[in-house]
Order: C-alpha cells, then structure tokens, then sequence
C-alpha cells in the first residue's frame, strides 16, 4: 500500500459514479405473478421511471418518456402510483393529475380535470377498489393561497368528477379498501401535529361507494397511527406507537400482537410506507429497527410468535407479499439497493434489480458500526460511524484523519447502515465519518424522538458535537479537523454547530435552513406548523425562533462554509441561502456559494449530484491544506487569501 494524506487518497468512488447508471427504487407494487416499482434516474433530470417485472421477463418500463410519476403532495409525495388488472394509475409530476395506461409503452391519458392553475390539483397515495372502477385518493387542492386536502372518488375510466369521501381535518392519507370492497380506512391529522406525532384512524361502511357514519378506531393528539391495512379475511391490520414503540395491532386489540422494544414503521414523510404484508400462508411478514439496523421475519397472528429470518440486509422497504414469500427493496452494508424476491424462510431467490448494475469492490468499503456516547444532560445518543477504508492507500504514521460528522435531515428521520456510495466516496479518499442519529431521530422509541421537542438547533447540535468529540477523544480523528454536513434540517443542524459552537474547522450546508422564522412564516402546509413542537408556536415563540436562526448571528460563524442550493426550491427558499452569503461576505470568513438552477428541496440531476459532491471536496481541501486526487473543477472560494492553512500539526 502507499502512503498519502488523508482527504488526498485516490478512489474508484468517484462522483460521476454516484450517478452513473444509478438509480433509486421504492414503491413496490404486486398484482399476481408482476411486481412494479419506481425508479428515480437522475440520468433523465431525475424522472421517475415505472418499471414492471414477471419470471421469464427482463424488466420493462410502463411509461415512455418523459412520463414522470410523482406526486408533489405536500411537497414530498410518494405513493404516486397503484395498479389493477395490469392497468397502472399514477400522478404525473409535469401537470399533477392522474393519469391511466394500460399496458407498457402505452400513451397514458387523463382521469382528473385540469386544474385551474398548474399543478394545483394534486393526487397521491391511490387505492383501486376491488371492483376496478374507482379509487380513493388523496387530494390537495392550492385555491387561491389556501391549501384544503381531503380523500376523494376518482373514476378509474376518466368519465366523471373527483368525488369527496372524507374531508374536514387538516391533512389525509393511507385510503385502503377492505377486500370485499364494503369498508374503507383512512388516516387523518390536524396541525399543529405532525403524523408520527398524532393521527386517527378511522373506518366507514361504504354504500353505493359514500362512507356511511365514519367512526375513529384508534389514534389521537399522543397516538401515531401509520400504515392501515386490511388482513384477506377482512381484519384490519395497523401500525400504532402507543407503547412508546411502533409495534403492530389488529382491529380491537388494545396491545401489540407482538410487543417489543423496537420500531415496526418510520416516520410517514412520504406517502406509501409498507413494512408489513400478509403472506399466502397467514403468516405476517414484517420488517423493524433496532439500533439503526432492520431486521426481517414472520409473525404468527395466532400465537403472537415472531421468528426472525435470517438475511444480510441491514435496511429493508417497501414490503410486499409474493409468490410464496415477499418482494422488498433491500440493502446492506456491501450493497447498495435491490429489489429482491425472497422465499417463506426468507431465502434469496431472485434479485430482480440493482440500483447499479455493477458493484463496487469491496477493497473500498467501509461498513457501518453502531455507536453510542454521551451527550449533554447525561443523554445517550446514536449514530453510525465509518473508518476511512482503501485497498491501495493508508494515511501517513502519526497521522489522524479528519472526520466528517453528517446530520441527516427531517429532522424526524434516521441514518441508515445500507451502503451509501456518496458515504464511501469520503471514506475511501480518508475520511472518517460518523452519521449522527441525534435526539428525535426515529429507530429510537417515542421518547427518543421527543428529545428534540422544543429543543432543534440544541439537542441535535449537542448530539453532533459529542459525537465527534467522543472519536477524537478515543484517538480515532483528528480534534482539529472536524467538519459537518447536513441536508435541509441536517444543513440547519449544520449552520447552527459553527455559529453557537467553536468545535468545527468547515462545514457544508446543502439547502439548509438558515432563518427558522421566515421557515415557519413562508414553507408549504404539510411543515408549516411543524416547527411549533421542534422550537415554539409562533409569533408567539417569535424571540425563540430568531435565537435558534444562524441569519442573526453570523457574526459568529467559526469556521469556512460551502452552500449549497437549488433556485426551484419551496421548502427552503434560495433567499436563505443568499442573505447568508451577504453576510459571510461582509464578514470576511472564506466561503463557497454554488446554485442550482431547476432543482428543488434535494438534487435530482446528474449534473447537479456530481457537481455538489466535487464542489465539496475541492472546498475541504482547499480549507484544510490538501490536494484532491480527482480532476476536478476547483470551487471559487471568496476570502480564502490569509487564511492559516490547518494542516496536521
């Protein structure tokens, strides 16, 4: 092996390779003996791709471009697609309404009206009633600077209007009929919560397809409700956390059919969440995390007995029962995602499709290792740390590697141990890295999840500092090289640790929120109240929200800063962005500023993926004093002249 400096280590991640032949896959789909999926291609300006799959068949895609299913239902969508009899019904991103074709390659036409303005009727999360003529859907509908969200009828042959199922409260999701088509399910929630704070569930009896007197079966303000589903004998299955962990019910039990300390669902960002489904045999194949990692198996409704499979998959989605056993989108620490076919002992038998065709040497991988540590207030918190790993280079004697500590975004969402080649692009070239899984990460518990109530821009700061203090502290990093990282809440948590802490030597905010007000006071319905639990209601809370906000105290940035930043972007506008570069400008502090043009609230694009990641390390190095191995275009850094170096020693 030779020897170079850290940061400077050449490596076959390159960031054409995060993208190259890439793609996402989520939302299975399954009708007999096919399975559909979603697939994100951020080679085709992020489009999203309706794939379908049967034994003897290479995978073919639904809709001819430049179809794109995806709904922007709250901004962040999901569940854009169902399917029956073959037919697939899906939101079409460019005009929002809904859209049938009946078989691949086929012209898609419409099911819904235009609407009054572009994209102002949106629909999502669609169930097909057993007898094929109608779905149930969630509508959002932008009227004249409101936004009203309901559960509508949508006729499956495009010859009649939406109509209204369920309407009155602030927001709706999961319509599932029952399977002999008499009863329908839905949630519903209202601000100021959140749906992994409170959420009802509720069913109704269905006559001449109009819900008959509605009734609340479950859920409430302190009760998080996801993912009803009906059982094929009618029971109606579904996930509920109110023994402090997502574990899972059936209709008219008051406690979990199989009780643990260990979460069964995720936070219902994204429409379409499915970690469990019946098995042919009775069985109910599930999926849960414990300690950031998932596990799969099957439980007997009967006995309450759960029997875990054993299988090499640390993350697993989008579950459905198949054939014998279940289709799934699973990943582990060497694989990136695929969408597999496993048997009724959980036995591989079929991978149907990579999320890249050819994999990466493993010589270059570095696999995740769970952590915990002390934080302020005698908390412990989590996180999942990475060693650089390459099979050709290692750093010089005496040397210590710079760490890069990674917020994830949400807030209210998790880290994930599946491979993550834009992970190992920083580990291979030497860096350390350690993914924070902060107080109100979910994985946790309920009260985990809680920590961060009242708390954002503290807890999970506090969290992200120890964590990179508790690596330098058992030798493992360099104290004086510690960088941070986040996307959206993780750029917030990002912004917040290098203008309220002194720990960080540079940092990289990707479309982070640098005001919280102006993010109460201008972001779309689904968050707008969201932050009334993670700081204070507001105006009320207004003084609070402008001492958590970094805007007004960029006076006390401790370190350079990349921006990064997408012009289309809604949830947190580009004028965050820019009136913080007028201030590390004012204030002579190196920084970088790289904007997006057609990118939204996370980057889709090729371009836009390969030239962020590159932007970034071209700033680290030249921050930190080291040479990239990449050829790539270097970052305009503004103020960098006079700046110390900060090599090792």
């Amino acid at each position: 092996m030779t020897e170079r400096p850290y940061g400077s280590w050449p490596s076959p991640i390159t960031a054409a390779l995060l993208v190259e032949r890439a793609v996402s896959l989520s939302q299975l789909q399954v009708e007999g003996e096919r399975v559909w999926w979603s697939e994100g291609r951020p080679a085709e300006a992020g489009r999203q791709a309706i794939v379908t799959w049967a034994p003897g068949e290479e995978p073919a895609d639904v809709l001819p471009a430049p179809w794109s299913a995806r709904t922007t239902v709250h901004e962040y969508g999901g569940g854009a697609y169902a399917v029956h009899d073959g037919s697939v019904f899906f939101s079409n991103f460019a005009d929002q309404r809904l859209h049938r074709v009946d078989h691949p390659g086929a012209e898609p036409h419409p099911l819904t009206p235009e609407a009054p303005a572009p994209m102002a009727f949106r629909y999502a999360d669609a169930d097909v009633h057993p007898d094929g003529r109608w779905l149930a859907c969630v509508r959002e509908r932008h009227l004249d600077g409101e936004v009203v969200n309901d559960i509508v009828a949508v006729d499956t042959a495009g010859a009649a209007e939406p109509g209204p199922l369920a309407w009155g409260h602030d927001f709706f999701s999961a319509p599932r009929f029952s399977p002999d088509g008499r009863r329908l399910a839905w949630l519903s929630w209202d601000h100021p919560r959140m749906p992994w704070d409170g959420t009802e569930l509720w069913v109704a009896d269905l006559a001449d397809g109009a819900p008959q007197a509605p009734r609340l079966v479950a859920g409430g303000p302190e009760e998080s409700i996801s993912q009803p589903r009906w059982a094929p004998e009618g029971t109606l299955w579904f996930v509920s956390d109110r023994t402090g962990w997502w574990n899972l019910y059936r209709d008219g039990g008051n406690r979990p059919v199989h009780e643990m300390e260990a979460e069964f669902s995720g936070p219902d960002w994204v429409f379409g969440q499915s970690t469990y489904c019946f098995a042919d045999d009775g069985r109910v194949v599930a999926t849960w995390w414990r300690d950031a990692i998932a596990h799969l198996g099957a439980l007997d409704p009967a006995s309450g007995k759960l029997d875990e499979w054993r299988t090499p998959f640390t993350a697993v989605g989008s579950l459905r029962a198949y054939r014998d056993g279940v289709v799934a989108v699973a990943a582990s620490a060497t694989e990136e995602p695929v969408v597999v076919v496993l048997d009724r002992a959980g036995a591989v038998t079929d991978v149907v499709r990579r999320s890249r065709p050819a994999p990466v040497d493993p010589a270059y991988l570095s696999a995740a290792q769970p952590i915990e540590f002390s934080s302020k207030g005698s908390h412990v918190a989590h996180a999942l740390y990475y060693a650089p790993v390459n099979g050709d280079v290692s750093g010089p004697d005496g040397e210590l590697p710079p760490l890069i500590v990674m917020s994830h975004g949400g807030p209210t969402a998790a880290a994930s141990p599946a491979l993550n080649l834009s992970t190992q692009f920083w580990t291979s070239r030497g860096f350390a890295v350690v993914d924070v899984n902060y107080g109100g990460s979910t994985g946790y518990g309920r009260a985990y999840r809680q920590r961060l109530q009242g708390q954002w821009g503290v807890v999970d700061v506090d969290d992200c500092v120890n964590a990179a203090r508790h690596l330098a502290h058992l030798g493992q990093v360099d104290g004086e090289r510690l960088l941070i990282r986040g996307g959206s809440a993780g750029g917030y948590t990002t912004l917040c640790a290098l203008v309220f802490t002194q720990d960080f030597a540079a940092g990289a905010s990707y479309y982070g929120v640098a005001d919280a007000e102006a993010l109460a006071a201008e972001t779309h319905k689904f968050e707008s109240r969201y932050l009334d639990g993670l700081i204070g209601p507001y105006p009320e809370a207004k003084e609070l929200y402008r001492e958590r906000s970094p805007i007004h105290f960029a006076d006390r940035l401790s370190a350079p800063l990349i921006i990064l930043q997408g012009l289309e972007d809604r949830v947190v506008p580009p004028a965050q962005a820019e009136i913080l570069v007028t201030a590390l400008r004012a204030k002579g502090l190196p920084f970088a500023y790289v904007s997006f043009e057609g990118e939204q609230h996370g980057f889709r694009k090729a371009s836009s993926i390969v030239r962020s990641v590159e932007a970034e390390l071209s700033f680290y190095g030249q921050v930190l004093g080291f040479e990239p191995a990449d050829e790539i275009e270097p970052v305009e850094v503004e103020n960098l002249g006079g700046m110390a170096s900060r090599r090792p020693g």
